[in-house]
Protein backbone atom coordinates (compact mmCIF):
# COMPACT_ATOMS: atom_id res chain seq x y z
CA UNK A 1 0.00 0.00 0.00
CA UNK A 2 3.11 2.33 -0.25
CA UNK A 3 3.30 5.24 -2.23
CA UNK A 4 6.26 4.79 -4.28
CA UNK A 5 8.37 8.59 -4.56
CA UNK A 6 10.90 6.72 -6.46
CA UNK A 7 11.43 5.83 -10.13
CA UNK A 8 14.10 2.80 -10.67
CA UNK A 9 17.49 3.62 -11.24
CA UNK A 10 19.41 2.27 -14.16
CA UNK A 11 21.56 0.48 -11.86
CA UNK A 12 18.86 -1.28 -10.22
CA UNK A 13 18.12 -2.21 -13.65
CA UNK A 14 21.58 -3.77 -13.88
CA UNK A 15 21.17 -5.97 -10.96
CA UNK A 16 17.23 -6.88 -11.97
CA UNK A 17 18.32 -10.51 -13.33
CA UNK A 18 19.26 -13.07 -10.47
CA UNK A 19 19.02 -17.21 -10.87
CA UNK A 20 15.41 -18.23 -9.98
CA UNK A 21 16.08 -20.94 -7.07
CA UNK A 22 13.98 -24.42 -6.97
CA UNK A 23 12.63 -23.79 -3.70
CA UNK A 24 10.41 -26.11 -1.05
CA UNK A 25 6.67 -25.97 -1.86
CA UNK A 26 5.66 -27.25 1.76
CA UNK A 27 6.86 -23.66 3.34
CA UNK A 28 4.12 -21.82 4.72
CA UNK A 29 5.25 -18.57 5.66
CA UNK A 30 8.25 -17.04 8.44
CA UNK A 31 8.05 -14.70 11.02
CA UNK A 32 9.48 -11.63 11.94
CA UNK A 33 13.31 -12.15 11.55
CA UNK A 34 13.28 -14.69 9.39
CA UNK A 35 16.21 -14.08 6.64
CA UNK A 36 15.61 -13.19 2.62
CA UNK A 37 18.14 -16.21 2.01
CA UNK A 38 16.62 -18.95 0.15
CA UNK A 39 12.81 -17.93 -0.60
CA UNK A 40 10.04 -20.63 0.10
CA UNK A 41 8.93 -21.93 -3.36
CA UNK A 42 6.66 -19.01 -5.46
CA UNK A 43 3.97 -20.02 -6.57
CA UNK A 44 4.82 -21.49 -10.05
CA UNK A 45 9.05 -21.79 -8.86
CA UNK A 46 10.63 -25.58 -10.36
CA UNK A 47 8.03 -26.50 -12.14
CA UNK A 48 8.38 -23.20 -15.32
CA UNK A 49 10.00 -24.71 -17.96
CA UNK A 50 9.79 -28.17 -16.77
CA UNK A 51 6.76 -29.49 -17.10
CA UNK A 52 5.41 -29.69 -20.75
CA UNK A 53 1.80 -29.22 -20.03
CA UNK A 54 2.45 -25.69 -18.58
CA UNK A 55 1.97 -22.89 -20.38
CA UNK A 56 5.18 -21.19 -21.34
CA UNK A 57 5.58 -17.34 -21.18
CA UNK A 58 5.58 -16.90 -24.86
CA UNK A 59 2.10 -18.25 -25.02
CA UNK A 60 0.77 -16.35 -22.91
CA UNK A 61 2.23 -13.32 -24.31
CA UNK A 62 0.61 -14.35 -27.50
CA UNK A 63 -2.93 -14.06 -26.00
CA UNK A 64 -1.86 -10.20 -24.87
CA UNK A 65 -0.55 -8.24 -27.56
CA UNK A 66 -3.65 -6.46 -28.62
CA UNK A 67 -5.61 -4.15 -26.04
CA UNK A 68 -9.37 -4.16 -25.32
CA UNK A 69 -8.94 -1.35 -22.90
CA UNK A 70 -11.15 -1.65 -19.83
CA UNK A 71 -9.72 1.13 -17.86
CA UNK A 72 -11.05 5.06 -18.51
CA UNK A 73 -7.33 6.37 -19.15
CA UNK A 74 -3.91 4.80 -18.06
CA UNK A 75 -1.85 4.74 -15.30
CA UNK A 76 1.99 6.07 -14.53
CA UNK A 77 4.47 3.64 -13.53
CA UNK A 78 5.70 5.85 -10.96
CA UNK A 79 4.40 8.51 -8.94
CA UNK A 80 7.55 10.72 -10.92
CA UNK A 81 6.53 9.38 -14.25
CA UNK A 82 6.02 12.19 -16.60
CA UNK A 83 3.19 10.58 -18.43
CA UNK A 84 0.44 7.92 -17.64
CA UNK A 85 0.88 5.00 -20.56
CA UNK A 86 -0.08 1.75 -19.24
CA UNK A 87 -3.69 0.75 -19.60
CA UNK A 88 -5.62 -2.04 -17.91
CA UNK A 89 -7.16 -4.05 -21.19
CA UNK A 90 -9.60 -6.78 -20.84
CA UNK A 91 -10.22 -10.28 -21.99
CA UNK A 92 -13.09 -12.80 -21.74
CA UNK A 93 -11.20 -14.63 -18.76
CA UNK A 94 -9.20 -11.99 -17.29
CA UNK A 95 -7.45 -8.53 -17.17
CA UNK A 96 -3.71 -7.89 -18.01
CA UNK A 97 -1.33 -5.19 -17.90
CA UNK A 98 2.54 -4.44 -19.08
CA UNK A 99 4.04 -2.24 -17.15
CA UNK A 100 8.13 -2.14 -14.86
CA UNK A 101 7.74 -3.94 -11.70
CA UNK A 102 8.42 -2.01 -8.26
CA UNK A 103 9.23 -3.85 -4.58
CA UNK A 104 6.45 -4.35 -2.38
CA UNK A 105 7.98 -5.19 0.94
CA UNK A 106 4.60 -4.07 3.64
CA UNK A 107 2.67 -6.40 5.47
CA UNK A 108 4.50 -8.23 8.10
CA UNK A 109 8.03 -7.63 9.44
CA UNK A 110 10.71 -10.18 8.33
CA UNK A 111 14.34 -9.41 8.35
CA UNK A 112 13.93 -8.45 4.39
CA UNK A 113 11.20 -6.51 4.70
CA UNK A 114 11.19 -3.67 7.41
CA UNK A 115 11.28 0.37 8.02
CA UNK A 116 15.29 -0.70 7.62
CA UNK A 117 15.07 -1.92 4.18
CA UNK A 118 12.50 0.06 2.94
CA UNK A 119 11.82 3.52 3.95
CA UNK A 120 8.40 3.02 2.61
CA UNK A 121 7.45 0.30 4.63
CA UNK A 122 3.84 0.04 6.50
CA UNK A 123 3.10 -3.02 8.52
CA UNK A 124 0.27 -3.64 6.90
CA UNK A 125 -1.49 -5.23 3.51
CA UNK A 126 -4.83 -4.41 1.92
CA UNK A 127 -5.86 -7.91 2.58
CA UNK A 128 -5.15 -10.18 5.46
CA UNK A 129 -4.01 -13.49 6.05
CA UNK A 130 -6.67 -16.71 7.26
CA UNK A 131 -5.67 -16.00 10.55
CA UNK A 132 -6.10 -12.27 10.31
CA UNK A 133 -2.66 -10.87 9.88
CA UNK A 134 -1.00 -8.71 7.07
CA UNK A 135 0.46 -10.88 4.06
CA UNK A 136 4.24 -11.80 4.66
CA UNK A 137 5.58 -9.93 1.27
CA UNK A 138 8.51 -11.67 1.70
CA UNK A 139 7.23 -15.09 1.94
CA UNK A 140 4.27 -14.67 -0.38
CA UNK A 141 4.37 -13.82 -3.85
CA UNK A 142 1.42 -11.38 -4.61
CA UNK A 143 0.81 -8.64 -7.05
CA UNK A 144 -0.34 -4.69 -6.07
CA UNK A 145 -3.14 -3.27 -7.63
CA UNK A 146 -4.23 -0.30 -7.97
CA UNK A 147 -6.78 1.30 -5.59
CA UNK A 148 -10.24 1.81 -6.61
CA UNK A 149 -10.72 5.20 -8.76
CA UNK A 150 -11.77 6.64 -11.50
CA UNK A 151 -9.28 5.02 -14.05
CA UNK A 152 -10.00 1.30 -12.69
CA UNK A 153 -12.18 -0.41 -10.05
CA UNK A 154 -10.76 -4.07 -9.99
CA UNK A 155 -13.57 -5.25 -8.22
CA UNK A 156 -15.85 -5.09 -11.04
CA UNK A 157 -13.97 -7.23 -13.19
CA UNK A 158 -14.04 -9.13 -11.20
CA UNK A 159 -11.16 -9.30 -8.90
CA UNK A 160 -10.28 -9.34 -5.36
CA UNK A 161 -7.55 -10.05 -2.79
CA UNK A 162 -6.73 -13.93 -2.93
CA UNK A 163 -7.43 -14.22 -7.23
CA UNK A 164 -4.80 -15.71 -9.07
CA UNK A 165 -2.38 -13.81 -11.43
CA UNK A 166 0.30 -14.90 -13.38
CA UNK A 167 3.31 -12.24 -13.93
CA UNK A 168 5.40 -13.22 -17.18
CA UNK A 169 9.14 -11.56 -17.25
CA UNK A 170 11.01 -12.46 -19.99
CA UNK A 171 11.27 -17.02 -20.47
CA UNK A 172 9.75 -17.11 -16.87
CA UNK A 173 6.03 -17.19 -15.89
CA UNK A 174 5.14 -17.29 -12.05
CA UNK A 175 1.83 -17.76 -10.44
CA UNK A 176 0.92 -15.47 -7.16
CA UNK A 177 -2.41 -13.78 -5.83
CA UNK A 178 -3.67 -10.27 -5.61
CA UNK A 179 -2.46 -9.02 -1.69
CA UNK A 180 -2.04 -5.30 -1.73
CA UNK A 181 -3.53 -2.42 -2.94
CA UNK A 182 -1.21 1.00 -3.92
CA UNK A 183 -2.54 4.14 -5.48
CA UNK A 184 -4.99 4.66 -7.41
CA UNK A 185 -3.21 6.31 -10.42
CA UNK A 186 0.23 3.67 -10.61
CA UNK A 187 0.32 0.71 -11.45
CA UNK A 188 3.41 -2.32 -11.78
CA UNK A 189 4.16 -3.91 -8.23
CA UNK A 190 5.05 -7.29 -6.73
CA UNK A 191 5.46 -8.62 -3.80
CA UNK A 192 9.58 -9.30 -2.86
CA UNK A 193 8.56 -12.82 -3.05
CA UNK A 194 7.43 -12.57 -6.48
CA UNK A 195 10.04 -10.60 -7.74
CA UNK A 196 12.56 -13.32 -6.70
CA UNK A 197 11.15 -15.82 -8.23
CA UNK A 198 11.12 -14.09 -11.51
CA UNK A 199 14.90 -13.44 -10.84
CA UNK A 200 13.98 -9.94 -10.57
CA UNK A 201 15.99 -8.18 -8.02
CA UNK A 202 13.84 -8.08 -4.61
CA UNK A 203 15.72 -5.15 -2.81
CA UNK A 204 12.76 -2.56 -2.30
CA UNK A 205 14.74 0.26 -2.06
CA UNK A 206 17.27 -0.48 -5.12
CA UNK A 207 15.37 -3.32 -6.78
CA UNK A 208 12.84 -4.12 -9.45
CA UNK A 209 12.45 -4.35 -13.06
CA UNK A 210 12.10 -1.22 -15.33
CA UNK A 211 9.85 -2.57 -17.77
CA UNK A 212 9.22 -5.72 -19.68
CA UNK A 213 6.47 -7.23 -16.67
CA UNK A 214 3.46 -8.57 -18.00
CA UNK A 215 0.84 -9.03 -15.22
CA UNK A 216 -2.40 -11.64 -16.05
CA UNK A 217 -5.02 -11.43 -13.45
CA UNK A 218 -7.71 -14.19 -13.65
CA UNK A 219 -11.37 -12.70 -13.11
CA UNK A 220 -13.32 -15.00 -10.58
CA UNK A 221 -10.29 -17.11 -9.49
CA UNK A 222 -9.40 -16.34 -5.79
CA UNK A 223 -8.14 -18.91 -3.85
CA UNK A 224 -8.37 -19.48 0.13
CA UNK A 225 -6.76 -19.35 2.04
CA UNK A 226 -5.09 -16.26 0.64
CA UNK A 227 -1.53 -17.45 2.21
CA UNK A 228 -1.29 -20.67 0.42
CA UNK A 229 1.36 -20.64 -2.77
CA UNK A 230 0.77 -23.77 -3.68
CA UNK A 231 -3.58 -23.35 -4.24
CA UNK A 232 -2.15 -20.14 -6.31
CA UNK A 233 0.23 -22.17 -8.42
CA UNK A 234 -2.41 -24.87 -9.13
CA UNK A 235 -5.61 -22.78 -10.16
CA UNK A 236 -3.30 -20.66 -12.20
CA UNK A 237 -1.82 -23.39 -13.78
CA UNK A 238 -4.65 -24.77 -14.85
CA UNK A 239 -5.93 -21.17 -16.11
CA UNK A 240 -3.15 -20.38 -17.71
CA UNK A 241 -3.50 -23.20 -19.78
CA UNK A 242 -7.24 -22.39 -20.92
CA UNK A 243 -6.10 -19.32 -21.34
CA UNK A 244 -3.51 -20.01 -24.32
CA UNK A 245 -7.06 -22.74 -25.48
CA UNK A 246 -5.05 -25.99 -24.64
Amino acid sequence: MRTRMLALTSAACGAALLGAAALPASATGSGAGAGPGPAPEAAGVGAAGTDATEATAAELLAEVRGCARISKGAYRTDSGSPRATVPVCDTTDAVFWKADMDIDCDGRRSRACNRKTDPYFLPETAFQSSRGEPLDSAVLPHVVVPGPGKVWDHRKSGLTGGSVVAVVYRDRVRYGVIGDTGPTGIIGEASYAMAKALGIDPDPSTGGAESGVTYIAFKNSRVSPIESRERARSRGTRLAREFVGR
